[in-house]
């Protein structure tokens, strides 16, 4: 793993981006209050305007997007239930099992396909039938975007009719939700609406330093804040922190078709060096299989000019994000080009 001080280009996530100078303003202005108390206005600001967005009664500001999935599960399922999620869903592979251990909620593992969704079948399968040996299934939990794959509004209407048909609660786990509408050409209430509660991040393709929102009814907003609570997630004069997400929606939403169209003439760039193998990215992701004679070479020459990728030398994982400038995009794809070159030379 590269040192920090190493990296002078930085594709390993969209969440290494540092606030703006024009957020760092904001924050500091930011008028604030004892959120314990609900008394930050700037926080109040934050969930009702999120709320607005996504076409949901109430919004809870929380620190991070694993706590807000958690509060989903937990205002969703009581101790003893179960809901459904993808085998290779952030909430369940790398969210630290919290909904077995804190919530004592079992994961009803479901398989992904290779374009993020559960297969209909595959859920109606692990929809046990009532009775004493299984836990009731009592949610559905999908990803959008899923490694930077877009779930379709038909899919989604496809699955929440299931899950309506079946008394079961809808939740996505949204954390670059906003890049999914913008793929989709959609505003993002179009894909809240499918779902009983979203959970996204403000600090992912939004730029924001730190933190996520949970929206959805009223109700449950209100047992998710007894749940945070729970949790450590209260603070205090969090306004300082929601000043950034309010900036955030407000300023760095749109901007995401360029981290998109960035991506693709990313992929597009990878694929013109033999031995690369990039996948067509739908959103601001690029996934490149390496072919084993070049991994090696390719790992040291990204290291050698300071480019910092996540992944393996087998399959990295790139991604853009407000931090890559159209300067620093031009700058990596002439280290491409060049490495391209020293490949034909060899």
């Amino acid at each position: 793993m590269q040192s920090s001080t190493d990296i002078k280009i930085d594709f390993r996530s969209d969440t290494v981006t540092r606030p703006t100078a024009d957020m760092r303003a904001a924050m500091a202005a930011a008028e604030v209050g004892d959120d314990y108390y609900r008394d930050d206005p700037t926080v109040h600001a934050l969930e009702e305007t999120t709320a607005k967005l996504f076409g949901k009664e109430a919004a809870l500001f929380t620190p991070s997007g694993t706590q807000s999935n958690l509060i989903a599960v937990m205002s969703h399922c009581g101790q003893g239930d179960a809901y459904i999620v993808g085998a290779q869903s952030h909430s369940f592979l790398r969210e630290l099992g919290g909904a077995a251990i804190v919530a004592s909620v079992q994961a009803q593992v479901v398989r992904n396909q290779p374009d993020g969704t559960l297969a209909i079948a595959d859920i109606k399968s692990a929809l046990y039938p009532a009775s004493i040996l299984f836990a009731p299934v009592r949610m559905i939990a999908l990803e959008n975007t899923f490694n930077g794959k877009v779930l379709s509004l038909e899919y989604l209407t496809e699955v929440s009719a299931l899950a309506s048909d079946r008394g079961l609660a809808m939740h996505l786990d949204g954390a670059r939700v906003f890049n999914a509408a913008c793929s989709l050409g959609v505003a993002v209430a179009e894909i809240a609406q499918h779902f009983d509660t979203v959970s996204f991040c403000l600090s992912k393709g939004l730029g924001a330093p730190v933190g996520s929102l949970l929206v959805g009814p009223a109700d449950l907003i209100e047992r998710g804040r007894r749940h945070r609570q729970m949790l450590g997630g209260g603070m205090r004069q969090a306004g300082v922190l929601a000043a950034a997400g309010l900036y955030a929606l407000s300023h760095h939403v749109k901007r995401l078709s360029e981290d998109h169209e960035r991506a693709k003439r990313l992929a597009e760039a990878l694929a013109a060096v033999s031995g690369l193998r990039p996948e067509t990215p739908q959103s601001n992701m690029v996934f490149c299989d390496v072919d084993p004679d070049i991994q090696t070479s390719f790992a040291c020459f990204l290291q050698q000019r300071g480019i910092a990728v996540s992944g393996s030398p087998a399959r990295q994982r790139w991604v853009t994000h407000l931090d890559i400038d159209e300067t620093t995009f031009g700058n990596t794809l002439d280290h491409l080009t060049d490495f391209g070159r020293q490949m034909v030379a060899a």
